[in-house]
């Protein structure tokens, strides 16, 4: 998935209106040295490439939540990210009739940076047997 200066620019005027996120001149003084996208900008990437390539195909009920994010590299104006997903475990929910899936996922650069790693859970629900 391919990241533009527009993109980047676009999501900090809504979402996160950061010098770093906003101006690329402004962007040139921080410890970045340049223009870089939110961490929740990053975050909305990997969420859509997640849907995009498994959750739209599923019974997806939600996520209580994640239990860890990280952004290791910044999100430069240019990158091209591809996503990666484990599957850490499943399980039957104890009280409700779905799955429960616990997962670890990562976010790469076209160099391979890492520059997004998540873990968190998702309910699904169940194929009739």
């Amino acid at each position: 998935m391919p990241v533009s200066e527009a993109d980047i620019i676009g999501f900090a005027r809504q979402y996160d209106p950061q010098p770093m996120h906003l101006d690329p001149n402004a962007a040139s003084f921080t410890i970045y040295g340049g223009l870089i996208a939110s961490g929740w900008h990053t975050g909305a990437l990997f969420m859509r490439l997640l849907v995009r390539n498994l959750i739209a195909g599923t019974s997806s009920l939600g996520s209580p939540g994640m239990e860890e994010l990280r952004w290791p590299a910044p999100v430069r104006p240019g990158d091209t990210l591809t996503g990666q997903i484990e599957v850490l475990e499943t399980r039957l929910s104890n009280s409700r009739p779905m799955g429960i899936v616990r997962w670890r996922g990562e976010l790469r650069n076209q160099s391979g940076q890492l520059v997004m790693s998540a873990s968190g859970t998702n309910f699904f629900g169940l194929k009739p047997a």
